[in-house]
């Protein structure tokens, strides 16, 4: 057994989760040491991060028990395997637990080789699903088949934008394709290459994420893949404009899901929605500039260019250079010394004109296009060229070398620019997501999702932004919020514990005794007492 398995024991009687992890040798069978969660909120906090292999777990729990913990891995991550141990030999619990296919039903006591039959049992299992997954011999026939090249040489064309208006009824109706809309959206799914387990190559893993995504991505959504530039691009059509929300929620789970299932760094680029099947091509440019902003926002996420640069567009210029794309895509990404390089690369080859008359035309066309993608971006361009009357006229008269610097220096305002409009649009939804929760923190139902709902952002996005600019994942800032207001009544009200917890958003007393207790170490009572005493 090579492969390791990573396992969580959740028990709200830690000596018994203890207990039954002294009873095997987990490396023995192929599993790490496991970890430990008291119960299956606890348990579903830590999966988040560590998304385990395999959860083993009682059935009788506070808070939520070991089935509705079943139905919620699942529901979240299919590939975890799932083993419920309980001292109940009941049918109805048995049968529970099959329809929400746990792999094993054991009863307590635990039996050490009953036990370790069932964990080599489950090792063989994702052994066999991964080793599926990843043989080469299939994923080549999987490329072989999966590939109708007139349909990926026609999707191909959409996105460049080179179908001629008038071919396009016609064409789809030969490739018998139908793309009936009303709305579209174009999305690049971006395979890290150094990131590649091993035994796979770079190419057949990008395939293996596809063939994935086509099983698990919106199964039921009107979506269509195919391969361009080295990246999986999708075309998904949609009924209503809502229904965008719900791409990046999904793009953004199957981000994850890429991660835990395949071990591939998986970044989804989303561009904007169109109405027009011929502007396909511009959501393309959004989404393939949304994937570069992957160096600011991370990896492993998806990322719609609606949500960080709504007022950014990118005009597709068939013929613009690509020392000049490059430029232009580090001016909106936040790294100065890149963005200096690039420009370097773009003049490096001021040489090759033969007379001035050849240099000023081409000074003067880079201010056209400094010009163009200011304005593309919304910013203002008084502030880029810095209030210079004749820009053109001053332009051409600068020497090779200070061209160079005015382009950088013109290159670099214009990535500040673009930063502090990036940072005002988050620090604005932050900043009202932290006012909403510190008005409503005694909702019971309060929950990224309604605070995503209230701002019209995905809560893959917020997640994101909202740890960036307050280094707390939004469940512990409601929880710290909540514990703070809680104090204030300790101390200030005399008040009963359930009624404080009501006034804080728990609908169960208990709960919210365990979670005061895991964040000051005493429970409510105690932490009053201690403090008067003090």
């Amino acid at each position: 057994m090579n492969r390791l398995y990573s396992v969580m024991l959740v028990d709200d009687e830690e000596e018994v989760a203890r207990a039954i992890a002294r009873k095997i040798d987990w490396n023995a069978v192929g599993f790490e040491q496991p970890s430990y969660a008291a119960n299956g909120l606890e348990a579903l906090d830590i999966a988040e991060t560590v998304q385990p292999d395999v959860v083993m777990t009682d059935i009788q729990m506070p808070y939520m028990d070991g089935l509705e913990l079943a139905r919620r891995l699942k529901e979240n991550w299919p590939n975890t395997r799932v083993i419920i141990f309980s001292g109940f030999d009941e049918f109805e619990y048995a049968k529970e637990a099959i329809r929400l296919q746990a792999e094993e039903y054991i009863l307590k006591p635990v039996d050490s080789e009953e036990l370790k039959k069932a964990f080599a049992r489950i090792h063989d299992s994702l052994d066999r699903e991964i080793d599926e997954r990843q043989n080469i011999r299939k994923l080549e026939t999987y490329y072989q088949d999966s590939l109708p090249l007139l349909r990926e040489g026609f999707y191909t064309s959409l996105i460049e934008g080179r179908i001629p208006e008038r071919d396009l009824e016609s064409t789809l109706e030969d490739l018998q394709i139908k793309l009936s809309g009303p709305y579209y959206c174009v999305c690049v799914m971006h395979t890290s290459t150094n990131h590649v387990p091993e035994g796979m190559t770079p190419r057949l893993l990008s395939l293996a994420v596809r063939r994935l995504a086509e099983e698990r991505l919106l199964p039921d959504g009107r979506i269509r893949y195919f391969h361009y530039l080295g990246n999986t691009v999708i075309i998904a059509e949609f009924d209503r404009a809502e229904d965008m929300t719900v791409l990046i929620n999904e793009c953004d789970r199957f981000c994850r899901l890429a991660q835990s299932v395949l071990h591939a760094v998986v970044t989804i680029g989303i561009g904007h929605p169109v109405t027009d099947i011929r502007d396909i091509s511009t959501s393309y440019n959004g989404a393939r500039s949304a994937v570069s902003y992957r160096v600011i926002y991370g990896t492993s996420k998806a990322i719609s260019i609606e949500e960080i640069a709504p007022s950014e567009t990118e005009v597709s210029v068939v013929n613009e250079e690509e020392e000049l794309r490059d430029v232009f895509k580090h001016v909106r990404l936040e790294d100065a010394d890149q963005l200096k390089e690039s420009v370097d690369r773009y003049l490096g080859g001021l040489d090759r004109f033969s007379n001035v008359q050849e240099y000023r035309f081409f000074a003067m066309e880079l201010v056209s296009e400094i010009y163009r993608f200011a304005k593309n971006n919304k910013l203002d361009v008084r502030d880029v060229f810095r209030d210079t009357d004749d820009v053109y006229t001053l332009v051409q008269r600068l020497e090779k070398e200070d061209l160079k610097q005015w382009m950088c220096d013109t290159c670099l305002i214009m990535q500040a620019m673009l930063a502090e409009k990036r940072l005002s649009n988050t620090q604005s939804f932050v900043t009202k997501a932290v006012e909403y929760v510190n008005e409503n923190y005694a909702e019971k139902d309060l929950s990224v999702e309604k605070v995503c709902s209230r701002l019209g952002v995905s809560a893959a996005y917020f997640s994101t932004v909202f740890k960036k600019e307050t280094g707390k994942t939004f469940t512990n800032f409601l929880t710290d919020v909540r514990m703070n207001r809680a104090v204030e009544m300790l101390l200030n009200q005399d008040e009963k514990t359930y009624i404080i917890a009501e006034a804080v958003g728990y609908s169960d007393p208990n709960y919210f005794s365990y979670v005061f207790k895991k964040q000051f170490g005493v429970s409510p009572s105690k932490y009053k007492q201690g403090m008067r005493n003090g």
